[in-house]
């Protein structure tokens, strides 16, 4: 990140802070305490955030793991018209549907651990994982794949050299998107039948009118969220030098 960028943030930053302090100064209510009473609460309340948000990253990174080690394969294998002519139909019939209700029946088949939030959470990041890589490569121009067997390429040349890197940026940016999805369902799913995570904690301290850990797990699961992005931006400088 360079030193503009890292002004832009800050003032950013600086900019959401004075609204929520303002916002919080003009309705007055107790549900919206100012943020340096939530930085106090965060700081209080730093071993137990700290803890909840492990799991929770745990989690996450599970999930993201587990999609894009699905997702990624199917998708760049449906640049052969064999397999895509199979792949898609499902893809398409299954990717409608709102996964985010087979949240019950995951408990039901894997119980209330973790492996049913992660397989939720994985569920939902596959398709959108998946459908992005097979858009991608079929967009990659098969002058740049004619150009590599010109010079005595294999088929699994093409795959390293071209149709990988070519579609990288675009599958880079499904994890990002994939990164705030992962987020928001993972409030959800920790809010059921769980006792660590953020998605628990935030709810156990709306429950309980600690709006100031309320306010404090929020941002510890909006740090989280960032901090994801971060390293998906440096993946990103690493595996496409050439943007």
């Amino acid at each position: 990140m360079s030193g503009s960028s890292k002004v832009c943030y800050l003032i950013s930053l600086i900019v959401l802070l004075t609204l929520w302090k303002i916002s919080s100064f003009i309705l007055s209510n107790p549900a919206l305490p100012p943020p340096e009473l939530v930085a106090v609460a965060m700081v209080e309340n730093a071993g137990i955030l700290i803890k909840h948000a492990i799991i929770s990253l745990i989690r996450v990174l599970y999930s993201i793991a587990l999609a894009f080690s699905l997702s990624f394969p199917l998708g760049i294998a449906s640049r052969e018209d064999k397999f895509d002519r199979i792949f898609s139909p499902f893809l398409y019939l299954l990717y409608p549907i709102p996964h985010i209700v087979l949240l019950p029946l995951y408990i039901l088949f894997f119980g209330i651990g973790d492996l049913s939030k992660v397989a939720l959470i994985a569920t939902i990041l596959f398709f959108q994982i998946s459908v992005t890589t097979r858009d991608a490569v079929k967009d990659v121009s098969e002058f740049y794949v004619y150009s590599i067997l010109s010079l005595g390429a294999g088929r699994f040349d093409v795959y390293r050299h071209v149709i990988i890197p070519a579609v990288m940026p675009k599958v880079l940016t499904a994890l990002r998107i994939s990164v705030g999805t992962a987020i928001a369902v993972l409030f959800f799913a920790e809010s059921f039948a769980t006792r660590m995570g953020l998605g628990y904690l935030i709810m156990d301290a709306w429950s309980r009118a600690d709006y100031e850990l309320l306010y404090a797990g929020i941002s510890a699961m909006a740090l989280l969220g960032l901090s994801l992005y971060v390293v998906i931006d440096l993946i990103e400088r690493r595996l496409c030098r050439w943007l």
